[in-house]
């Protein structure tokens, strides 16, 4: 018994050693904290070109500054010449060199590979951030691009939170932008939320801004935060320029931002006491303590300790799956870790998926209409086992939708991969779709011009995002009404990306042996022999235009012997000069006829028959925008076989069709597989 007796306190005092061997190592290994980073699309540079060597030296610089400053810029290559590199980073006001030096050299390898050959870049991290770019950014305020993050939980009196938190972070703020020894723009705040937590916030500039700029940054920034953060436990809003944020718990090195303590001499020790176990000193130092009376102190301690880091390993492991989301609104975004749901909430808030909660059906699965527990209203779309979309296109689609944010696109809120069960949380979008209105005799008269025209020009922008301003360049595929979603003000928002394809920056076309897509929607080039492109989408596009605008569906147009099908009575219109007849009946005389005129010529130049002759998605923006740019005269669209009678020839029968937007409607044929002659 005595053995054993002896032999536990030593496994225990040896766990306990690991135990702070191992927190000693994690704790010198630094490795940052990855958040977000952003590609510039629109610059480029070539591998072997002046501006890769010179941004070469630049990162070696910035590298090399990080094991002495907390903060540098600097410039490389002649500013005269067209190839400078203008770069800089900060590291977080309470983070040590080190630490500093460290997150540094991760931004240095990391923005590389992330945006080989892109001229501007901006990388986040817990405790650094770092940018270059091909033009002098030195002291000037940028608020985009940002990112937005917040803790998921909610408290109980949001009001109040958000008050103690508005007026918490501009104190920060305020303080941060008049600056501290040493050239910082850098504080902390604390203030109470109740008798038993506290709230923690920071605010922080980059050193080059002055105190106007700096302060401009910041309450912009804090001016966010009710948009992406309201009522959560935890939010931070992050600009190029500057960032702020705020937990319930102490996230910063307290230590390295409080003021210094007023030195103050110790009291003399208090007299000794007497016990039963003898004398108690309680200063220590003053006499040597024996063996079993350490052990009887210390076991007990690394015992609690072991437990205490053993269970909040599994805590913390658990939560981290789910402490952070995307913020509303906003280009803002997260990593699509965060956004993953347990199959039990998704189920509590969808009422397990009965009838009465279920708003659709598509081609990969059903639509249901969820709440969840803090009121927020879901669509969740779950697969089906059977359906064509397997584990490779749902991952597809999820690392897509984490990637994107825009007004005009349907945003992720999460997904949920447990078992079976394959599901994707989107935001509600309460109007359904496109489809649901322009088809149905009853409701085309909800759709005014103005509304119609306003939907045109957001699925416009929601595309040139796709194609030219996001993360990433992504192909559509499958643009279609029932796939256009529309919120309560009747905007409109692209969905089902399950199809879409990622391009290489600068990648605009691919071929494939699948086809996948809608019929009356794909472009020629692609429904025939595989070919798809930037144009694709754009054909799409000018099919979904004249459908706006006549109210007819394309694939389903019966015009007698008139024409085959919506675009070919569009152009016969377009060339006897009568394209207002195209117009839908319902909207009478309640519309802009240069308007209708505009989109008529826009729509058949996106469903030209060459895609060369297609304008782009930027131009296509630009003639929405601006009646100043003269449109081109189009030709004849291009026209094929779309009726039901031709479609066994391409290997697929209407009725064995399987549709895949998000919403669908039932007589609608789409193509899952099609194998191009």
């Amino acid at each position: 018994m005595v053995i054993s007796t002896i032999k536990l306190p030593n496994t225990l005092l040896f766990l306990s050693s690991l135990l702070i061997i191992s927190i000693g190592l994690s704790v010198g290994a630094n490795v940052p904290t990855y958040l977000f980073h952003n590609c510039t699309n629109t610059t480029t540079y070539t591998p072997n070109s002046i501006y890769r060597i010179n941004l070469r030296n630049l990162l070696s610089s910035l590298a090399s500054n990080a094991s002495t400053s907390e903060s540098h810029s600097t410039t490389a290559g002649d500013e005269g010449s067209s190839s400078p590199v203008y770069g800089s980073f900060f590291c977080r006001g309470d983070v040590n060199t080190t630490a500093c030096r460290d997150c540094v050299t991760f931004a240095v390898k990391d923005v590389v590979k992330w945006c080989p050959v892109q001229k501007e870049t901006m990388i986040w991290y817990d405790e650094c951030q770092l940018r270059y770019s091909n033009r002098s950014f030195f002291g000037t305020v940028y608020e985009l691009p940002r990112i937005s993050l917040l803790n998921t939980a909610n408290v109980t009196n949001p009001n109040r939170f958000n008050l103690l938190v508005n007026t918490t972070t501009k104190l920060a703020a305020a303080e941060a932008a008049k600056g501290v020894p040493g050239g910082k723009k850098f504080a902390t705040k604390e203030a109470n939320v109740n008798g038993f937590q506290r709230l923690y916030t920071l605010a922080q500039c980059t050193p080059d801004l002055n105190a106007s700029s700096c302060g401009t940054c910041l309450n912009d920034a804090i001016g966010r935060l009710p948009i992406c953060c309201s009522g959560k436990l935890g939010g931070r809003v992050l600009f190029p320029s500057c960032n702020v944020r705020y937990e319930v718990y102490p996230f910063h090195n307290q230590n390295a931002t409080a003021p210094p303590p007023a030195t103050t001499p110790l009291p003399p020790p208090p007299p000794s006491t007497s016990s039963s176990k003898g004398t108690v000193f309680p200063w220590p130092g003053k006499r040597k303590i024996s063996a079993p009376t350490i052990l009887s102190i210390v076991v007990p301690i690394a015992g609690a300790m072991l437990v205490l880091f053993i269970l909040g390993f599994f805590f913390l492991t658990k939560r981290a799956k789910k402490k952070y989301t995307l913020a509303k609104g906003g280009d803002d975004i997260t990593t699509p870790e965060s956004l993953q749901f347990d199959l039990a909430t998704i189920e509590a808030a969808a009422n397990k998926f009965s009838a009465e909660y279920k708003l659709g059906e598509g081609g990969f699965g059903e639509v249901y209409k969820g709440t969840l527990t803090n009121g927020q209203q879901i669509a969740v779309k779950r697969l089906s086992k059977g359906s064509g979309q397997g584990a490779e296109e749902f991952k597809n689609e999820v690392v897509v939708l984490a990637k994107l944010q825009h007004r005009n696109l349907v945003r992720l809120l999460g997904f949920c991969l447990e078992g079976e069960e394959k599901l994707l949380v989107y935001e509600f979008v309460p109007n359904k779709s496109l489809d649901s209105f322009l088809f149905d005799i009853e409701k085309q008269g909800e759709l005014t011009w103005s509304i119609r025209y306003k939907i045109i020009g957001g699925i416009a922008r929601g595309i040139l995002y796709l194609h030219e301003d996001s993360q990433l360049r992504i192909i559509h595929r499958d643009l279609k009404a029932s796939n256009i979603l529309l919120d309560a003000d009747m905007n409109s928002k692209i969905s089902d990306f399950g199809l879409a394809r990622i391009f290489d920056i600068d990648q605009t076309q691919a071929n494939t042996n699948r086809i996948v897509g809608t019929y009356g929607y794909m472009s020629p080039e692609y429904a025939m022999h595989g070919q798809f492109s930037l144009k694709s989408d754009v054909y799409g596009f000018g099919v979904l235009i004249l459908e706006i605008i006549s109210g007819k569906k394309n694939s389903n147009f019966y015009q007698t012997n008139y024409a085959e099908d919506l675009l070919s009575y569009a152009w016969k219109l377009w060339k006897e000069g009568n394209p207002l007849e195209l117009l839908d009946p319902t909207l009478e005389h309640s519309y802009s006829e240069n308007e209708v005129m505009r989109c008529i010529n826009i729509g058949l130049l996106c469903v030209q028959e060459d895609p060369e002759d297609r304008p782009t998605m930027k131009t296509i923006v630009l003639m929405f925008n601006s009646y100043s740019v003269t449109l081109a005269v189009p030709n004849q669209p291009a026209f094929y076989n779309r009726t039901d009678a031709d479609m066994p020839s391409m290997g697929l029968r209407y009725n064995e069709s399987r549709t895949v937007g998000f919403l669908e409607s039932t007589n609608e044929a789409s193509i899952s597989e099609l194998y191009p002659r």
